[in-house]
């Protein structure tokens, strides 16, 4: 399996969900490989079904493949490294403190490997308790200079900043991609990002001087009856980013 991810070379990456292996070809097409494309974990009910499935997805996009939890749900992260373990994905969506389990078990340094943070309501400041125990305990809310270092020290790539609510935490979203500018760590705003306010929310983060943004636009541009992500509201996140990356 491919383990060198292209989109190294890219400022930003797109990360969107696939509906079907035929919606995750066109997804990839009409990013013009400039996307990660997301299998939830929560789909399946065994690490042996998502296994023998996600390698088929991934034959079909060159690797492109995101492995994820399902609107961060803290219960799937055992299974999320199982997973990535086998398929040896492009990148692996992980709750905090299941960071240093997926980067063990994949075996390399290759695969981006986030981990969750969420916002507090205090710019500077993140609650990273969004492991499958502590995020049932009273909040663990640490500076995000901190967050960052821990997650190195554990082998993540990068932040995975969820729930936004869009523009709603914007103030400590600036924080956040400052900091990550800072550290030179990643940055992966998730959470009500739709096509009216992508620009705004990557410009932030391009702003900041963040040296690599992977943003999740997940159900904004999903269809409703069919599950699949619109490969046309693809190619106008596509347009829009080369707009602003140049």
């Amino acid at each position: 399996m491919k383990l060198t991810p292209d989109f190294y070379q890219n400022r930003v990456c797109l990360n969107v969900l696939a509906g079907s292996k035929a919606n995750a070809q066109a997804i990839w097409q009409a990013a013009e490989g400039h996307v990660l494309v997301g299998v939830l974990s929560k789909n399946y009910a065994s690490v042996e079904s998502a296994v023998e499935d996600m390698r088929e997805y991934a034959a079909l996009i060159d690797n492109a493949l995101s492995v994820g939890l399902g609107a961060g749900d803290p219960r799937q992260s055992a299974m999320v490294s199982e997973i990535s373990r086998e398929v040896q994905p492009q990148h692996v969506n992980q709750v905090f403190t299941g960071v240093a389990t997926s980067r063990a078990l994949l075996g390399q340094q290759q695969t981006v490997v986030n981990g969750l943070v969420s916002p507090t309501g205090t710019p500077g400041r993140v609650k990273i308790s969004t492991g499958p125990l502590s995020a049932q305990a009273p909040d663990a809310v640490v500076p995000v200079e901190t967050a960052i270092a821990m997650l190195k020290d554990m082998g993540g790539s990068s932040i995975k900043y969820f729930p936004m609510g869009g523009l709603k935490a914007v103030d400590e979203f600036t924080a956040v991609a400052q900091a990550c500018a800072k550290h030179d760590f990643w940055l992966e705003p998730t959470g009500g990002i739709d096509l009216d306010n992508y620009a705004t929310i990557l410009q932030i983060a391009l702003d900041a001087g963040v040296s690599k943004i992977i943003p999740h636009i997940y159900s904004s541009i999903m269809d409703n009856a069919t599950g699949d992500t619109r490969p046309d509201d693809v190619r106008t996140l596509l347009a829009i980013t080369k707009k602003l990356v140049g």
